[in-house]
């Protein structure tokens, strides 16, 4: 048998994937597995535990495909001495953290790296709203996901009573400002919202609470998540109408189906970057509109 070790985690998981098929189909069938379509045919019609597996096995080689495509942009990124910053916002538990693993699952860590800044210090609330955040910016040759970002401002803390009125005023008067400055600058900066409904995040929560390896993710503020829904709402709504702009827009990802965000996300920031190979990629590029959309007011969301 072939040694894994060193080998790619996608390739553990696959076999991982492959192992766990073997209650639904017998050894004979098993060996006559060559290729993907030989797998899908035999698979068609065995029940729900089949079609989960072979979703599990659809996932895992897209997501492969995927992450060489982000290793091909990162060394196109760094040759091109570009700076991107991605950000990711959601209510909690919407899938934030979870995609930006995946996206730096294999990127060169000396060029990419997470922010995930913790509430702001005594000194830090003396200073500009901003400037925390902007020595968190990428240098040239950089790529760096932000797990939540300056628009703290903008949902959270005035729903949880976090800033004043006057604070909250004086940074939605400013971030498109701020925003264009970066923009002007050459930061090319990405703003995902991850859109889940309020059944879905009870029920995410509810998870996290059952599992011991993720309690430590669900905090206070969470319990207040699911009672202050409508507010949140409102907040949500009127950053996306005074903040969403042409050279900043505010992308959508429908993420009740946490795989398929995490997929559709990759492709998204792919599709932005004409970089070196992209031609040669083994899989579809383009999002998918369903999933991935320009934020609109006509546009049906599933957080409301």
């Amino acid at each position: 048998m072939q040694k894994e070790d060193g080998l790619p985690h996608q390739y553990k998981r696959l076999q991982k994937q492959k192992a766990a098929i073997d209650p639904i189909l017998s050894r004979e069938e098993l060996s006559q597995i060559a290729t993907r379509k030989d797998l899908i045919e035999l698979f068609k019609d065995r029940g729900p535990k089949a079609a989960s597996a072979l979703e599990n096995y659809e996932y895992e080689r897209e997501l492969r495909f995927l992450q060489i495509e982000l290793i091909k942009l990162q060394s196109w990124i760094q040759a091109h001495k570009l700076r991107v910053a991605v950000l990711f916002e959601g209510r909690d538990a919407a899938g934030k953290g979870g995609t930006i693993k995946r996206f730096m699952e294999h990127l060169n860590p000396r060029s990419s790296g997470v922010v995930a800044l913790t509430k702001p210090t005594d000194v830090e609330k003396g200073q500009w709203y901003f400037r925390r955040y902007i020595k968190e910016l990428p240098d040239p040759g950089e790529i760096v996901f932000f797990d939540r970002s300056w628009y703290n401002r903008a949902v959270v803390e005035p729903v949880m009573g976090f800033c004043t009125e006057s604070e909250y005023d004086k940074f939605m008067f400013q971030v498109p400002e701020f925003e264009h400055l970066l923009y002007e600058d050459g930061v090319v900066v990405i703003k995902f919202w991850f859109s889940i409904s309020k059944e879905e995040q009870k029920a995410r929560f509810n998870k996290r609470i059952q599992n011991p390896l993720k309690r430590w993710k669900y905090s206070p503020v969470d319990m207040k998540g699911q009672q202050l829904w409508g507010k949140y709402t409102h907040y949500k709504e009127q950053m996306f109408s005074l903040t969403h702009t042409s050279y900043c827009p505010w992308i959508i990802v429908q993420a009740n189906n946490k795989k398929r965000a995490r997929l559709e996300a990759m492709r998204y920031v792919l599709n932005r970057f004409n970089y070196d190979g992209k031609k040669e990629a083994a899989t579809v590029l383009a999002p998918d509109p369903n999933v991935v959309m320009r934020y609109h007011r006509s546009v049906i969301q599933v957080d409301y």
